[in-house]
């Protein structure tokens, strides 16, 4: 039996708006929120909420037999709930029919994993929580930004309690081998991994409304013959797409809202099934280790990270945003925070890529600068007033140890402090007690030595103290004689 695992990315970053030189120290805010207004909506109107409704009939329709996932960044998160926020209720209903697993990523959809093994770490923890928060799922599969992933990042993956992965099924990687069939990473073999058939994958996101293409028009009945037509052995078919290929690369008008909720229904017909990243890792062994030195990815022809770290814009931009991690790391401020992981998106770097070939066509089309070198500029300016604010906290001219240990002690200090503090407090309140109590029993010996009456109590606690007191007092000053008689009385 066959089976088709779906997987749906939806990421948007937060763009920066046109931020100077002389802007440098003196405006802090580096968002377009216009335009990450206006794209967030459009987009969501147009692909985003028609094709997950989609989604949603298709599982109705089907009584639950289809299933999918889908990886939604962080950042596109809380654009979401700042912009469109009917389209969390639609990813809640999704949610809710327990047929919707939503994988785990970096929150900022961030190159870290490259860089920075503590960040990566951070970022797919965080992501993890607001996942959680929103639709009460805990991500147990990875999908690394962009599909990257190589033999470093296994045995962490597997480390943070994931059981499995999926990236790209690229052909300089798998040579003869097939990208239809579960593997384990030669890295850490109990880490299962999912490849994304390109060709099968590209069909729909590329070609579907391609009039030249030689398989044009694509139908859902001819696609799924296609499917159906593999080797035997061959038993999951992993198709990786981005949400806004329906609606939005490939527009409503094309039928591909259409042909992809008649995709179950041919299925069905040829025996093939839908199984969420988890089932497939969960139903199938893996066939046989692979190892991918390399990081791959699934952006271009090439298959690698030159899309977003390929020429020497790219890499300044980079180590500069990365030099001052583990201070920020560091910080409590909690806007600063929010400007690191906006800062980070992969989309920045992919704007200052320089190809000219094939691919110069695809990143232009995303870019909202004309030029790479303007895109840089742009960047590096808002990256100098963010690194500005970093240093008025924590200098750049000491060193991240020296700065760790003064840090360290510091909040030890402080804990020491508050150990301290919280002592006296109940050392103070105890003694205030004893003086209480204290001044009650002088009064009452007073108030009994004297005939006079006892002075009033200001709450019912002290009356019923002072009563107690009083008692003691007449047991202990009364005549000799009348001892024998309440002795008597006890017994």
């Amino acid at each position: 039996m066959k089976a088709i695992c779906f997987y749906f990315q939806i990421h948007q970053p937060f763009r920066l708006k046109r931020y100077r030189f002389f802007d440098i120290g003196n405006d802090h805010y580096y968002y377009d929120d216009f335009a990450n207004d206006d794209i967030i909506t459009r987009i969501a109107q147009r692909s985003y909420i028609p094709a997950a409704e989609s989604l949603l009939r298709m599982i109705e329709e089907s009584k639950g037999k289809f299933r999918c996932a889908i990886s939604i960044t962080g950042v596109a998160l809380e654009q979401c709930e700042q912009y469109v926020p009917e389209f969390i209720d639609v990813l809640k209903k999704l949610a809710d029919t327990g047929k919707v697993e939503f994988l785990a990523e970096t929150y900022a959809h961030s190159l870290s994993s490259l860089i920075d093994p503590e960040e990566f770490v951070a970022q797919v923890k965080a992501h993890g929580e607001k996942i959680h928060q929103l639709f009460g799922v805990q991500p147990k599969v990875l999908r690394n930004t962009e599909l990257i992933y190589c033999d470093d990042l296994a045995p962490q993956i597997l480390n943070m309690g994931y059981k499995g992965v999926i990236t790209e099924g690229a052909k300089h990687i798998l040579g003869w081998k097939s990208p239809n069939y579960v593997y384990s990473a030669a890295s850490a073999p109990k880490l299962k991994m999912l490849l994304k058939n390109s060709k099968l994958s590209d069909d729909i996101a590329f070609r579907f409304s391609n009039t030249e293409w030689e398989s044009y028009p694509l139908t859902a009945d001819k696609y799924i013959n296609w499917i159906a037509s593999t080797p035997e052995e061959e038993q999951i078919i992993n198709l990786f797409l981005n949400l806004e290929t329906f609606g939005e690369m490939q527009s409503r008008e094309t039928g591909i809202f259409q042909f992809l909720e008649a995709l179950p229904r041919f299925a069905a017909e040829k025996g093939i099934d839908f199984w969420t990243p988890s089932e497939a890792i969960s139903k199938l062994k893996p066939v046989d280790n692979l190892s991918i030195m390399h990081p791959i990815s699934w952006a271009d022809e090439a298959r690698d990270t030159s899309a977003w770290l390929g020429n020497k814009l790219q890499n300044e931009a980079f180590q500069k945003l990365y030099s001052v991690a583990e201070r920020v790391r560091l910080c409590d401020d909690r806007r600063l925070k929010q400007d690191w992981y906006y800062l980070q998106a992969s989309d920045h770097f992919y704007y200052m890529c320089t190809k000219h070939l094939a691919d110069g066509a695809v990143h232009s089309h995303f870019s909202p600068y004309e030029t790479p070198f303007q895109a840089f500029i742009n960047y590096m300016n808002a990256l100098a007033d963010f690194i500005v604010r970093v240093e008025e906290q924590y200098p750049l001219s000491i060193e991240n140890e020296e700065l760790n240990a003064l840090l360290t002690t510091i909040r030890n200090q402080a804990r020491e402090i508050g150990t301290l503090t919280k002592e006296v407090e109940s050392m103070r309140k105890n003694i205030e007690h004893f003086n209480e109590e204290h001044l009650l029993r002088e009064a009452a010996k007073a108030a009994v030595v004297e005939g006079k009456p006892k002075a009033k109590a200001t709450s019912k606690a002290k009356k019923a103290k002072a009563v107690e007191v009083q008692t003691e007092v007449v047991a202990t000053e009364a005549p000799e004689e009348k001892k024998p008689r309440r002795c008597c009385k006890k017994k």
